[in-house]
């Protein structure tokens, strides 16, 4: 069985135009090519076309999604960690969607609302527990301020900013670069820069020396230690691979900051 270009577009809600561009470029070649000269796709090139589309929806642009694609030729396997990913985000959302709804059912019947109940979904203590054991106490309280006390605007920037962060090196690992090239290694230290605008972590330039029990200066925080650990645990956390487009680019990014660690900090 296979799908018309007119079929495609009106279940995907994307164009014509689109399907025939991915053909141009090389992306998504259709199965068949009727005598009237109509694209026809069969079952393995819609597979296609729905990774192509979850990538985009990363942020990713058509060359990224090409390397990508041809880096992981399984479909099964990579569409199954983007899955892994889509439930987490399901997850959230609909804690977030009855969250809201139960706002507005209070505000709706004049009733009291429980506060409690508000905010399920958009918490942003959700990695308390893990943030603490690795890097204390003082360090959560420290960067959960930070972000409390950012303005609409600026947790939006912040957001975007981590946001082209992430594809930036997911595009980097689908090209092939090497880790330790100019492009990954620039990469790693915008990564850097990322950590140390964040306060509380052991990046950022406000931790500075610890202080001992007597008050006297002790050692500095451990920033190439927090680093390099911060990348096996991108590589460890499938929550955390999700951002960089899965294991492999998860490995990609561990192996470029470590070589930057041992390099520049």
């Amino acid at each position: 069985m296979d799908w018309s270009v007119q079929q495609i577009a009106k279940m995907t809600g994307t164009t014509g135009r689109t399907l025939r561009h991915y053909d141009d470029v090389g992306l998504l070649k259709p199965s068949r090519t009727g005598r009237n000269g109509y694209r026809y796709y069969d079952q393995e090139s819609l597979v296609r076309l729905q990774r192509i589309l979850l990538l985009r929806d990363l942020g990713l642009g058509l060359p990224a999604i090409a390397g990508v694609l041809g880096n992981e030729a399984h479909a099964g396997r990579a569409l199954g960690r983007h899955l892994e990913w889509l439930q987490q985000e399901q997850d959230r959302l609909g804690r977030q969607i009855a969250s809201v709804r139960h706002t507005i059912e209070a505000l709706q019947a004049g009733g009291t609302i429980m506060a409690e109940k508000m905010f399920d979904g958009f918490d942003q203590t959700q990695y308390r527990e893990e943030v603490e054991q690795r890097w204390g106490k003082d360090a959560y309280a420290k960067s959960d301020a930070w972000w409390r006390g950012l303005g609409t605007v600026q947790k939006a920037a912040w957001a975007e900013q981590s946001r082209q962060l992430g594809a930036d090196w997911t595009a980097a690992a689908a090209s092939g670069v090497p880790a330790d090239g100019p492009e990954a290694q620039d990469l790693a230290r915008r990564h850097v820069d990322w950590l140390r605008g964040i306060p509380g972590t052991p990046a950022a330039p406000a931790a500075g020396a610890t202080r001992g029990a007597d008050g006297s200066a002790g050692a500095p925080p451990d920033i190439k230690a927090y680093v390099t650990g911060l990348g096996e645990m991108y590589v460890g956390d499938p929550r955390f691979a999700a951002n960089y487009g899965g294991a492999d680019g998860a490995a990609f990014v561990r192996d470029a900051l470590r070589i930057y660690a041992e390099a520049k900090l």
